[in-house]
């Protein structure tokens, strides 16, 4: 588990471990600071405490989601907290940390750790340097079959991290896979990649701690059709194409 970068309001400028940062989210007293812009969805931002400790999280309550006509009600924060245990499983450390809090004060949801972004940055701007981490981000996609990757949902921090965000509509069992990121559609998955997914697929078999975490979270159809993608990927060895219906999200960014 990385460290990753302090937050606005953390106790100065070295990285934090990431262990301290779940414990804050977990465990941190939770003051609102205002509600973010533009989301689909409530969205706070929310000050987190705990003894001298102080960081910055994004608080999505289920009170606020929108219901989708094609997701199950009331599950979306669960998916974005699914989300960050796949990135860890997997060893990608690209999802902020982010933790289910069922005391939120706008009753249960997700809790994510606040990543201070370079403004503007989005995935249709990514500088040629940037492009070679997008494999992982593409293959991360697929395999959560995530509904909704807009160019916007990539950050970069202050130290030029690449981060991931808002995975709240992904895992459903049935094929929704909605991204702006075709970029190596029939391309070979490179062998580090494949190395990688067939590590996370002994561990959704052989890891207590995945396989309980995960099913507190996800349906079970849903974990099921989490390993056939992942058998998928690993027979196939290549980057799908997009398929028929809608393959890219709206707005784009």
């Amino acid at each position: 588990m990385a460290d990753v970068p302090p937050a606005p309001e953390t106790d100065g400028p070295r990285p934090v471990s990431a262990q301290t940062v779940l414990r804050l989210l977990q465990d941190g007293e939770l003051a609102l600071e205002g509600l973010l812009p533009y989301g689909s969805n409530y969205t706070f931002l929310a000050r987190v405490s705990l003894a001298d400790h102080t960081t910055l999280g994004v608080y999505k309550p289920i009170a606020g989601e929108r219901p989708l006509w094609d997701f199950p009600t009331e599950t979306l924060a669960y998916r974005e907290v699914a989300a960050y245990r796949v990135s860890e499983a997997l060893g990608w450390g690209f999802v902020p940390p982010t933790v289910f809090r069922a005391d939120g004060p706008h009753g249960p949801g997700s809790l994510q750790y606040f990543v201070r972004a370079q403004p503007d940055f989005h995935y249709f701007n990514l500088a040629e340097d940037d492009r070679p981490q997008l494999r992982r981000v593409a293959l991360f996609d697929v395999l959560i079959n995530n509904a909704d990757r807009k160019g916007g949902h990539l950050l970069k921090d202050q130290a030029g991290r690449l981060w991931l965000i808002d995975h709240g509509i992904a895992f459903h069992a049935q094929n929704k896979l909605r991204t702006v990121i075709w970029d190596f559609a029939g391309e070979g998955i490179p062998a580090d990649l494949l190395a990688d997914l067939a590590a996370f697929r002994q561990q959704l078999d052989q890891s207590d701690e995945l396989k309980d975490s995960l099913h507190n979270l996800l349906d079970p159809l849903e974990l099921a059709a989490l390993r056939r993608r992942a058998d998928r990927l690993l027979a196939a060895r290549r980057f799908p194409a997009p398929g028929s219906g809608r393959a890219y999200p709206w707005p784009p960014v």
